[in-house]
C-alpha cells in the first residue's frame, strides 16, 4: 500500500460506567472500540463492515474529532491529530469531512439548503469570500445532481435520496481530501442506494477523495470498496483487499457474515453453505477473554479464551490470496458459496 494519508494505530474508546449521585465512583467501562489499527492511502476506499454495535461509528466520530479516543493515535499526513485544539484542528478538520447516516435527522430543518451547505464557508471564510459562496453552493448542488435553483428550500421539500446528496454536498464545501461515511446509505431504499454510491464513486475520481466506508450491506461495501476492515466487539477480526476478504475469507466471523449475504442465483444459493452463530453478541461492558468472538464460533479451544489473537497474517498461508491478515488461532480459508458447476458446453471446449 502506498504511504498512508490517514494512519489509525492502536485506537481504543472506553466509556466509564459510574454509580453514585454526590458521589460517583467509575465501576467499569463500555469497551466501544478496544485496539483498532488501519492506514488510508490517498484515493482509496476503505470498506470497515460489522454488526450494529461493533464500534463503526465510534470510529468514525474519533476519526473527525468528534470524540476523544481513551489510547492511540489517529495521524493525518503525520501529525497526530488527537491531540491537537483550537486553530490546528479546526485546520484538519478541513481536510477530513464526515456523512452522516440520518439524512432527516443530519440537516436543520430551520435552514435552507444554501445555508445548510454553505455554513463550512462561514466557519472557514478564507475557502470562498463572502460574495462568491451562492455560485459555489449553487456549483456543488449540480455537481451532487442536485437543480441548483434548490439553494432556497428547506430539507422537507426534498427525498430521502436528495437529503443525502445535499449532505455529500456540504461534506465537499471544503474540497477535503479524506470523507468519513458513516453508513451514508443505510436509510434508503435500494434503488437509492445505488444512485448514493455511483455518485460517491464518481465524485472520488473528480475531486481524488479517501474514502472510509461504513456500513453493514457486505454488497454495497465490495462495489465502493478497495480495501475492507471487518469489525467485531470493537476490534478488527480481518482485513484485505476485496476479493481477499469476499472470495478467501479466513475468519469464522468473516466466514459466517458472508453465508448471510443474499444470493440471487438460485443454483448458488442451494449450493452455499449456510453458518449459523448460536448466542448474542457478548456486550461491551463485559466482552470474553481472549478472542472475543470465541463464544459464537465453532472453532473455539481453550486457547481462545486465554490468548488475545493478534490481527497477523496466518503462518498458514504464508503467499496467496488467503495471505492477509486475520484475527484468529485457527484461521483457515473456506468459501462459503461454492463456484457454479461447469456446464456441458465447457467440458467439450
Amino acid at each position: 500500500m502506498a504511504e498512508p494519508i490517514l494512519e489509525v494505530r492502536g485506537l481504543v474508546k472506553h466509556y466509564p460506567l459510574t454509580q453514585g449521585i454526590l458521589f460517583r465512583k467509575q465501576i467499569g467501562a463500555v469497551k466501544a472500540v478496544d485496539g483498532v489499527s488501519f492506514g488510508l492511502a490517498a484515493g482509496e476506499t476503505l470498506g470497515i463492515v460489522g454488526e450494529s454495535g461493533c464500534g463503526k461509528s465510534t470510529v468514525a466520530k474519533m476519526l473527525v474529532n468528534l470524540e476523544r479516543p481513551t489510547a492511540g493515535a489517529i495521524s493525518y499526513k503525520g501529525q497526530d491529530i488527537t491531540k491537537l485544539s483550537g486553530r490546528a484542528l479546526k485546520a484538519v478538520r478541513r481536510n477530513i469531512q464526515m456523512v452522516f447516516q440520518d439524512p432527516y435527522t443530519s440537516l436543520n430543518p430551520r435552514m435552507t439548503v444554501g445555508d445548510i451547505i454553505g455554513e463550512p464557508y462561514e466557519i472557514h471564510p478564507e475557502v470562498a469570500p463572502k460574495g462568491d459562496r451562492r455560485r459555489r453552493v449553487q456549483e456543488l448542488l449540480d455537481v451532487v445532481g442536485l437543480n441548483p435553483e434548490y439553494i432556497n428550500r428547506y430539507p422537507h421539500q426534498f427525498s430521502g435520496g436528495q437529503r443525502q446528496r445535499i449532505g455529500i454536498a456540504r461534506g465537499l464545501a471544503l474540497r477535503p481530501e479524506v470523507i468519513v461515511a458513516d453508513e451514508p446509505v443505510s436509510a434508503l431504499d435500494v434503488s437509492v442506494q445505488a444512485q448514493v454510491v455511483n455518485l460517491l464513486e464518481r465524485l472520488q475520481g473528480e475531486f481524488g477523495l479517501s474514502y472510509v466506508f461504513i456500513a453493514h450491506d457486505l454488497s454495497i461495501v465490495r462495489h465502493i470498496s478497495d480495501r475492507v476492515a471487518v469489525m467485531y466487539l470493537g476490534r478488527i477480526a480481518e482485513t484485505g483487499t476485496d476479493t481477499q476478504i469476499y472470495d478467501h475469507p479466513t475468519h469464522p466471523y468473516t466466514q459466517a457474515l458472508l453465508s448471510a449475504v443474499p444470493v440471487p442465483d438460485p443454483g448458488a444459493r442451494e449450493r452455499r453453505e449456510r453458518i449459523i452463530l448460536t448466542g448474542d453478541v457478548p456486550s461491551p461492558a463485559n466482552p470474553p477473554s481472549g478472542c472475543t468472538f470465541r463464544t459464537r464460533c465453532w472453532k473455539a479451544e481453550a486457547r481462545c479464551a486465554a490468548e488475545v489473537p493478534l490481527l497477523a497474517v496466518p503462518q498458514a498461508f504464508p503467499s496467496g490470496p488467503a495471505a492477509h491478515p486475520s484475527a484468529c488461532h485457527f484461521a483457515a480459508e473456506k468459501r462459503v458459496v461454492p463456484p457454479a458447476p461447469p456446464t456441458p458446453g465447457d467440458a467439450d471446449g
